[in-house]
């Protein structure tokens, strides 16, 4: 059984206390939180200051995804609003060993985003020192997108190299996620889903939380 991590990105941010209480009542896992910053990705989300009133509405584990640069300037402020995770990309990080150091000595868990157009083999040489490597099945920036279907051929290439370097990390997918392809991505092996428009964009969030939790 997968771990879920809803995305709030999607979420109403006119009701966004509502939001959380319904992630909070359902079987979500973790929540995802989106950070970007105009520079990195063509978007703008929110900071460190929403991260911390969200964290008044729940004590789930809080999976905190950098889509910055720079994200160093930032770890101790995410950590002080309540993360209990952060991720920060691969391809914002020129010295990536000292990111997932700073983040660990923290007390955090570290991960590590790869953008679509990154390799896998590119990780060999922190695959051991991270807890969770996040696949980006859409370039990232926006929700709603389309499922890149290339990706499941990066999860199951995660999922040997993990296994040659006897890693403990768990693989998390991002983008596109849904009841449809939920499946597939679970058998290529990914532990953790990312989902936001397949849940906050339908019917019954709830209900469908419990569908992507059953598979």
């Amino acid at each position: 059984m997968p771990l879920l991590a809803p995305s709030l990105l999607t979420a109403d941010f006119i009701h966004l206390e509502s939001e959380c209480k319904m992630l909070n009542e359902s079987k979500a896992d973790w929540f995802h939180l989106d950070i970007m910053d105009g520079r990195f990705v063509p978007n703008i989300s929110f900071g460190m200051s929403i991260v911390k009133q969200i964290r008044k509405t729940t004590t789930k584990f809080f999976d905190v995804h950098l889509m910055i640069l720079e994200p160093e300037k930032y770890v101790e402020e995410f950590k002080d609003a309540g993360a209990n995770s952060l991720t920060v990309h691969l391809e914002a990080c020129p010295h990536l060993h000292r990111n997932v150091q700073q983040i660990k000595s923290l007390g955090m868990n570290a991960g590590v985003a790869l953008n679509p157009s990154t390799p896998v083999f590119l990780l060999k040489d922190i695959i051991s020192d991270v807890d969770l490597i996040l696949i980006m099945s859409v370039n990232p920036g926006f929700g709603g997108q389309t499922f890149i279907q290339h990706s499941i051929t990066k999860i199951k290439e995660l999922k040997t190299l993990i296994n040659e370097a006897n890693s403990s990390a768990k693989i998390e997918v991002d983008g596109g996620v849904s009841l449809k392809n939920a499946g597939e991505i679970i058998q290529a092996g990914a532990d953790i889903l990312v989902a936001g428009n397949a849940i906050f964009g339908s019917e019954n969030p709830k209900e469908t939380i419990e569908k992507l939790k059953s598979l």
